[in-house]
């Protein structure tokens, strides 16, 4: 009897061992699910990254296949959910019978910082409310109607100069402007309040009467046909002795090239010369003329080649304040009038090629001196101007042409031969970029 218990006890005991260890295996195999289940986002997440690091690698073949459209592109898109965004908010508050506001950044100095990471003026969180009142009600309608056409020129893709909305405005009823001055102040508050959800002006289809710089060198662009929709491709090696000019708008612009660098020149003089020699193809880079301050269009050109090819930009300017202050620090970190679009239209990744002040000496360049204007802007620059204040080897360079008190033009290197610029002075340079100033 003590045996027979002995044995039912052995073989409980066995039973409940196997149930243990079914139960550690099925718990074995949950936790492996789970753990798969883990890994799958990751994996797909790397798959993810890399497929974006081979189509950095490869940007003509990805920017080939792809087919844009106003009307199904992101940046359209994000614009009219911007616009009805705006208006559904006002339309809310009336609604509830409170006063409507409109929201705009402070666009003045003491709103605009140098963000070091990002590499730009950027506007502060100072915000202007505009309420609805008896003395803004016009503003207000105009604000509203600059809203509408936006929407209905996206959706039929179109676009308008500063002067033709101007002119549009004479169907506005009592809202329409008086001057171009009152259509101009009302578009840039416009602009500046869609800014903060991250859209530009261009995006929004105003667009400035300037055209954009022109362009040389190992570069196609690829367009479309406003009619058809086909793509219409420039081989901007292939132009002979003209070049291609930056449109007004460049969001819907693809790129593709094999250049290793962008050299961004301020004079149409030195621009020709280095077209004209076809020094782009010996340095496998791409020319692009600014022609003084840089339109926006060209700033944004230049960005885009910057951000989607990894091409560093260097650039080409006068030595004196003004090339200093107004050409390069726009190009480089925007102004500060316009902080608000900065974050657009400027290229934090360009460095000053030249000509600077220790060029001068270097070379031996002929010299003019500085006018009571440029020794004033220089000042100034030093004084008030975040980029200046913020970089060390600016603040030495522009002390250092005011000590001189002279200036030197691009043109200067013509004292040793015509040439000497493009055999000599520029191989020097871009022989050490991290000579160049930031």
């Amino acid at each position: 009897m003590a045996a027979r218990r002995k044995k039912k006890g052995k073989a409980k005991k066995r039973a409940r061992g196997k149930k243990k260890a079914r139960g550690r295996k099925k718990a074995r195999r949950a936790r492996a699910r789970k753990k798969a289940a883990r890994k799958k986002p990751a994996k797909k997440k790397d798959a993810r990254k890399a497929k974006k690091r081979a189509a950095r690698r490869s940007p003509g073949k990805k920017a080939a296949k792809r087919s844009w459209s106003p009307k199904a592109s992101a940046s359209a898109k994000q614009t009219v959910t911007a616009l009805e965004g705006e208006a559904r908010r006002i339309h809310r508050t009336v609604l509830k019978g409170k006063r409507p506001e409109i929201k705009t950044p402070q666009r003045s100095l003491s709103n605009v910082s140098l963000h070091k990471t990002k590499g730009y003026l950027e506007i502060g969180r100072k915000r202007l409310i505009r309420s609805l009142t008896v003395n803004t009600v016009r503003t207000f309608a105009q604000t509203l109607k600059f809203m509408a056409l936006s929407k209905e020129m996206i959706g039929i893709d179109d676009l308008a100069s500063k002067r033709e909305v101007y002119y549009q405005s004479i169907n506005w009823g009592n809202a329409r402007f008086k001057d171009q001055g009152e259509s101009d102040g009302v578009m840039d508050d416009v602009e500046a309040m869609f800014s903060i959800h991250g859209v530009s002006r261009e995006q929004l289809r105003f667009i400035p009467e300037e055209h954009g710089g022109a362009v040389s060198g190992l570069l196609t662009v690829i367009d479309r046909d406003p009619e058809t929709g086909k793509d219409v491709v420039i081989d901007c090696s292939q132009l002979g002795s003209g070049s291609y000019t930056v449109p007004s708008l460049v969001e819907g612009l693809r790129f593709e090239t094999t250049a290793k660098f962008v050299l961004a020149v301020e004079t149409g003089g030195m621009y020709q010369r280095l077209t004209h020699h076809r020094w782009w193809r010996k340095t496998k880079s791409i020319i692009v003329n600014l022609g003084g301050v840089p339109s926006r269009a060209t700033r944004r050109f230049l960005r885009r080649l910057a951000d989607e090819h990894g091409l560093p930009v260097y650039v080409f300017t006068d030595c004196d304040p003004y090339g200093f202050a107004n050409i390069y620090r726009t190009l480089k970190v925007g102004s500060g009038n316009a902080a608000h679009i900065n974050q657009f239209y400027c290229v934090p990744s360009a460095r000053l090629l030249g000509v600077t002040p220790q060029d001068i000496l270097d070379y031996k360049l002929p010299t003019h001196p500085l006018k009571d204007v440029d020794v004033k802007r220089a000042k100034s620059a030093l004084k008030n101007d975040p980029f200046f204040k913020g970089h060390k080897a600016w603040t030495k360079a522009v002390n250092q042409q005011i000590t001189m008190g002279v200036r030197a033009e691009q043109q200067a290197f013509a004292k040793f031969h015509l040439n000497f610029v493009m055999d000599k002075y520029l191989p020097d340079k871009l022989g050490n970029p991290r000579g160049m100033l930031p």
